[in-house]
Formats: C-alpha cells, sequence, structure tokens
C-alpha cells in the first residue's frame, strides 16, 4: 500500500506526471496504471455536476467515491483492498491530482438522455 500512496502523494505535490511517477503508477497498477494515464492525457475524464464519467473505447464508465460501475471492478477487483481499483478510478485519482479533470456545469444524467 505504500508504494501506491507514495505515487499519489508524488503527483499531488509536483502535480505532473514526472518519468519516476509513473514508473511506480505502472510498477503499482500494471495494466489499468497505463491504460489510466492514457485517459488522462487524452482528456477522458469528465467531471458533471452529478458523476465523475471516464470514458472508455466502448461505454462511459460512472465513479464515484473510488469505485466504478464497470465489470472489471464488479468481478475482479477485491472489494476490501484499497489498493486495487480499476483503470477508470485510477485515471480519476491521476486527473484529480494533475488538475486535468475536464469540468462541465451540467448534470451527467441530462448528457447521457442524447447518447
Amino acid at each position: 500500500m505504500a508504494e501506491i500512496d507514495d505515487w499519489r502523494n508524488a503527483l499531488a505535490e509536483t502535480g505532473e506526471l514526472q518519468p519516476e511517477i509513473v514508473t511506480a503508477i505502472l510498477s503499482a497498477h500494471g495494466d489499468r496504471g497505463q491504460r489510466a494515464i492514457e485517459a488522462v492525457s487524452e482528456r477522458r475524464v469528465k467531471r458533471y455536476r452529478d458523476f465523475t464519467v471516464v470514458v472508455g473505447y466502448e461505454e462511459e464508465y460512472v465513479v464515484e467515491d473510488g469505485g466504478c460501475d464497470c465489470k472489471d471492478s464488479q468481478y475482479n477487483l477485491d472489494p476490501a483492498d484499497p489498493g486495487q481499483q480499476c483503470w477508470h478510478a485510477l485515471a480519476v485519482d491521476i486527473a484529480d491530482r494533475l488538475g486535468a479533470v475536464d469540468e462541465h456545469d451540467m448534470w451527467y444524467s441530462d448528457v447521457r438522455e442524447f447518447m
């Protein structure tokens, strides 16, 4: 757990994805970390009035209080282990610390109706 806290603290302190922070994220989270970094760099983390949403390759995923509604979170991760997160939740953590969340002053529930 210290490794996970370390990259989070370093990222919050620097506000940028430095090589050693990227290495720490990948070491702690593997492919999930890579996908999260890609989502942040592509500005696919969006915050609405009611939810934070990560745009995936096929769907959008709601991330709330560190949890996600994706199948990876539901079936593959141990809910008792706070160090395990899907790449959507990781992307929100990273984007928050970088100030890279795409903010929308509207309700996601209203936007979802048009999709």
